[in-house]
């Protein structure tokens, strides 16, 4: 199969068509008529539907505590009416009283700011000063940090009665700012329009056929996009359910796929605790093969990962590809072929193209470029940083920063970060992350991480971070092992080793702490 325009295979074309029109429909459906000249009026589609009609249907459960749709409503709708006008923050943690105080700002058409429980003092400072919220909303009972003393404190209860606003707001309004990782100096403030919310919810309906009478487990953290916008919004909108563990254990996964849930959302060191214990854990393995989607995200599955949890259950797990700035872009559709090592193919509605160093379209096939996307997934500005907002697009494509190459199907496969994981050595472009998953395919690799330091004659060297997985191998042990598996020039020049890698609260190793 050929690719089509921007990667995309042709036959997604027709496929983003029925999903345009089926979108219009629904808009069309729900909108009111002015009476006089019976012409449809143009307002905007409830973010929520299900919320807004409400129901006894469940939409969410934390370990025993639920809520269905007209609790949710009548909690969210009467904290929506106690909110000001402008931003408030969200003390993230993971409970219902999280998620009813972001649907309750979102309700309301005011702009929420997730904060993480475990922040820091000095980026805790920076986030009050720079997105200055009016108040914070915070699960009763629960201590706030002293960055946190000067603002209001407004506890989020779950017995509320109150009406769901009737007005929805535009678009384009801000809904969340949610702050990057601040890897390049201090966090920016994404700024998430609800627009963008709503394309990436309805393009994953498409992607993944979710619906109503699907329900999602997971234990994602709330102060991300991950956790709180597909795990939290994303079946909400479809007018599914969500049942959060709290705390990630494959106990817990296996008790509620058995339990009628259909999807399961993680990352990869969730996985990688799958992977370790499914071919012994029976009950784990029925539950996993019962499931109708397994989606992995935030960082790349190692393949050895998807090849053993492929051999215990028969499932095969979905990858996709997304940012704080642009939500997801792309994904393994659930109808379609599974290449693992791949992240999928562009979302409807989101365009992708790969560019060399110079800014110029990469056309040929396996030839790493530079990710740019543009489409209505992305964010409205960086807050209070014109400069940054302005450097990271091109003609109104977002610089990811993310280096991929793209197959004759248009699969785009990520091999690493511009800044970190594209390694120059010896004339040759090297994505790391193929390197990392040559070394974890080594039986005596529990796991890898790939860096490039300065070298007087290749310019870079590739230095393998590596968690031995009993005996440690050699260095020239695996630096052969490599070497076989993809090319000499792939092979790693220095290993070290290490006990555990530095990672970030969704599982991403910290390149940035190694060396």
């Amino acid at each position: 199969m050929t690719a089509g325009l921007n990667g995309q295979p042709p036959n997604r074309s027709e496929t983003h068509r029925r999903w345009q029109a089926s979108r219009r429909g629904t808009v069309r459906s729900q909108a009111p008529v002015d009476e006089a000249t019976q012409e449809v009026l143009d307002v905007p589609d409830p973010l929520f539907p299900a919320i807004t009609t409400g129901s006894d249907a469940e939409a969410l459960r934390f370990s025993d505590r639920a809520l269905s749709y007209a609790q949710l409503g009548a909690a969210a709708g009467a904290l929506a009416g106690e909110l000001p006008s402008d931003r408030v923050a969200v003390w993230a943690t993971s409970t219902l009283p999280t998620s009813v105080a972001v649907v309750a700002a979102l309700l309301a058409g005011v702009p929420a700011v997730p904060v993480n429980p475990k922040i820091g003092e000095r980026e805790l400072a920076h986030i009050v000063a720079d997105s200055k919220p009016s108040l914070v909303l915070a699960e009763p009972g629960v201590e706030l940090p002293a960055g946190l003393a000067g603002l209001p404190r407004l506890d989020v209860t779950l017995e509320g009665d109150g009406p769901v606003p009737a007005t929805e707001p535009d678009p384009e309004s801000p809904a969340l700012i949610v702050y990057t990782s601040g890897t390049t100096g201090p966090p920016k403030g994404v700024v998430l329009p609800r627009r963008a919310i709503a394309s990436t919810l309805d393009a994953l309906e498409d992607a993944w056929g979710w619906s109503a009478s699907d329900v999602l487990v997971h234990a994602l953290p709330l102060f991300h996009v991950h956790g709180l916008i597909l795990g939290i919004l994303g079946p909400l909108r479809r007018g599914g359910s969500v049942r959060h563990l709290g705390r990630f254990s494959t106990e817990g996964v296996a008790r509620e796929l058995a339990d009628g849930a259909t999807m399961l959302f993680g990352v990869p060191t969730m996985y990688h605790r799958i992977a370790e214990t499914v071919a012994a854990d029976s009950d784990l393995s029925t539950a996993l093969r019962g499931a109708r989607l397994l989606v992995s995200g935030s960082a790349a599955l190692p393949v050895h990962d998807h090849q053993r949890i492929t051999a215990a259950t028969g499932q095969q797990v979905v990858e996709r590809y997304g940012m704080t700035e642009t939500l997801m872009n792309t994904s393994v559709r659930a109808d379609g072929e599974r290449k693992p090592g791949t992240v999928g193919v562009p979302l409807a509605g989101v365009d992708l193209r790969l560019v060399d160093e110079a800014g110029a379209a990469v056309t040929k096939l396996e030839t790493v470029g530079e990710i740019q996307v543009r489409g209505s997934n992305l964010f409205t500005e960086y807050l209070n940083r014109p400069d940054a907002t302005a450097a990271a697009l091109d003609g109104g494509w977002f610089r990811t920063g993310d280096m991929a190459t793209r197959d004759a199907d248009g699969y785009v496969k990520i091999v690493g970060r511009k800044a970190t994981d594209l390694i120059k050595s010896g004339g040759y472009k090297i994505g790391a992350g193929e390197i990392e998953n040559a070394l974890l395919e080594h039986p005596g690799v529990a796991e890898a991480a790939v860096t490039g330091e300065p070298d007087d004659d290749l310019g870079e060297r590739i230095v393998a971070w590596v968690v031995p997985d009993g005996e440690r191998p050699t260095p020239e042990e695996l630096a052969d092992h490599v070497a076989k598996l993809l090319a000499p020039h792939k092979r790693p020049r220095v290993v070290r080793y290490l006990e555990a890698l530095p990672r970030n609260d969704m599982g991403k190793i910290l390149k940035r702490a190694l060396g």
